[in-house]
C-alpha cells in the first residue's frame, strides 16, 4: 500500500487509528469563540468530525497521505505584481488528490482481498485531517496550525482514506517548535490570539478567500500584495528550508500566476477570469471576490501607476464590492488624480457600500494634505 501510495504521487504516507479524538473538544471551543468566521460549514457534523467511525461505521484504520506542493521562488514581484498562495498555483488540488486517492483506495480493497467499507477524502469533509495526519506520523501541529514535519516542513496537502480495514498504525509525530516564536512575530495581521491558535477572522488567507464581503478596513493595509491565500507563516518556519519541491506536474506554477501583473487582472471580464483560472482554486472567491483582493493589493502598492485602473474600476465595474474597495485603495495612494476620480465618483455612484467608502476615502485624503500643509 505504501508503495502504491508513492506510485500515485504521495510524498509521506502513514496510518493511524480510527478512534476518537481528543482535538475535538478543542475544536468545538475554536469555533464557540467566533474563531472560524463565517465559515458556517465548520460548525455542522461535529459529532463526524469527533469519530472517523462516524463516517465509516466499523472502521479501524485512517491511512493519511501529504503531496508536496513547494514551489521554486521567481524573485521579488514588482509594486504592481499580486502573490498566491503556493498550492494555488498549479491546478485545483480536491479533484487531483480525489483521482489519486480513489486508486490507492482500489488498491487497498484489492490487497485486502475481499470489499472492505472504506471512503477517502480531500479537505471539504467533516475530517480532523490534522489530528489524524500527526497521529499517522505525517507531522506535528506547529503553532502556526500547519502540520510540519521534521524532514520534509510543511508545503504538503492532505488526504484521507477512512476504512474497516485493519492495519499496523504509525507512531505519531513529536511536537519540534521548541521555543521558535517566528510565525507568531511575522504574521502581519496578528491572526494568533497565542500558539496553536489562528483566529481565521484576521488571517489574510481567510480575508481572501472565505470572507465574501468587504473586508474590515483596518486589516487591508496589512495584506501587503497577498491576492488569494498567504504563506508568510510557512515562509518564515525554519522547517521549511528542508521543503522538497513539488513533483506533482499538475501542481506546478501555471504561466501567469508567478507574480501575476494586478492591473491587468482588476480590469478582467467573466470570460478572461474563468479562462486564466480555469481548475484552479482561486475561482473559489469568485471574481468579485478575487478582484476586490486586487484592489486592495493595488492601494498598498504606494505606486501612482495603479490609479488609471483603480479609477477605471471604481467607475465602470459591475460589482459595487470592487467599486468599493477601488475607493478605499485610491483613497490609500492619494495624490490630485485619485482625488478627482473620487470626487467624480461620488456625484454618480448609488450604491450605499459605495458612497461609503469613498466618502472615507475623500476624508482620509483631506485629512492628508491637511497634515502635509502642517495642520492648517
Amino acid at each position: 500500500m505504501r508503495t502504491r501510495a508513492r506510485e500515485l504521487g504521495f510524498d509521506l504516507v502513514g496510518i493511524a487509528p480510527a478512534d476518537p479524538l481528543e482535538g475535538a473538544e478543542f475544536y468545538a471551543r475554536w469555533v464557540a469563540l467566533g474563531f472560524a468566521g463565517e465559515m458556517t460549514y465548520l460548525q455542522r457534523n461535529q459529532d463526524k468530525r469527533a469519530d472517523p467511525a462516524r463516517l465509516v461505521p466499523g472502521a479501524r484504520s485512517v491511512i493519511c497521505v501529504g503531496m508536496h506542493y513547494h514551489q521554486e521562488a521567481l524573485g521579488d514581484p514588482s509594486p504592481l505584481a499580486g502573490r498566491m498562495a503556493q498550492y494555488a498555483l498549479g491546478d485545483d488540488y480536491h479533484d487531483l488528490l480525489k483521482d489519486r486517492l480513489r486508486q490507492l483506495w482500489a488498491s487497498v480493497r484489492e490487497e485486502a482481498g475481499e470489499d472492505p467499507a472504506g471512503r477517502y477524502f480531500v479537505d471539504t469533509a467533516p475530517v480532523l485531517e490534522r489530528e489524524l495526519a500527526n497521529r499517522a506520523g505525517l507531522g506535528w501541529w506547529g503553532k502556526n496550525t500547519c502540520l510540519i514535519n521534521q524532514w520534509q516542513g510543511s508545503y504538503f496537502l492532505l488526504g484521507e482514506i477512512v476504512t474497516e480495514v485493519d492495519l499496523e498504525w504509525d507512531h505519531p509525530a513529536v511536537d519540534h517548535c521548541g521555543t521558535c516564536t517566528r510565525c507568531l512575530d511575522a504574521c502581519p495581521t496578528d491572526a494568533f490570539p497565542e500558539p496553536y491558535v489562528l483566529d481565521a477572522r484576521r488571517c489574510i488567507s481567510y480575508l481572501t478567500i472565505e470572507l465574501k464581503g468587504s473586508i474590515p478596513e483596518p486589516l487591508r493595509p496589512l495584506m501587503g500584495n497577498w491576492i488569494f491565500g498567504c504563506d508568510i507563516c510557512q515562509e518564515v518556519c525554519p522547517w521549511n528550508k528542508k521543503a522538497p519541491p513539488v513533483r506533482e506536474p499538475a501542481l506546478e506554477t501555471r504561466s501567469g500566476l508567478q507574480h501575476p501583473p494586478l492591473t491587468e487582472l482588476l480590469a478582467m471580464d467573466r470570460d478572461a477570469f474563468n479562462e486564466l483560472f480555469r481548475r484552479n482554486p482561486a475561482k473559489r472567491p469568485k471574481r468579485r471576490g478575487l478582484q476586490r483582493n486586487v484592489a486592495v493589493a493595488l492601494g498598498n502598492s504606494g505606486s501612482e501607476a495603479a490609479v488609471p485602473a483603480l479609477t477605471d474600476a471604481l467607475r465602470h465595474h459591475d460589482e459595487p464590492l470592487v467599486r468599493a474597495h477601488a475607493a478605499w485603495a485610491l483613497g490609500r495612494l492619494g495624490g490630485e488624480a485619485a482625488a478627482t476620480a473620487l470626487e467624480e465618483a461620488r456625484r454618480v455612484e448609488r450604491d450605499e457600500q459605495v458612497v461609503g467608502e469613498i466618502a472615507a476615502a475623500v476624508e482620509a485624503l483631506d485629512h492628508s494634505d491637511r497634515e502635509a500643509a502642517g495642520g492648517r
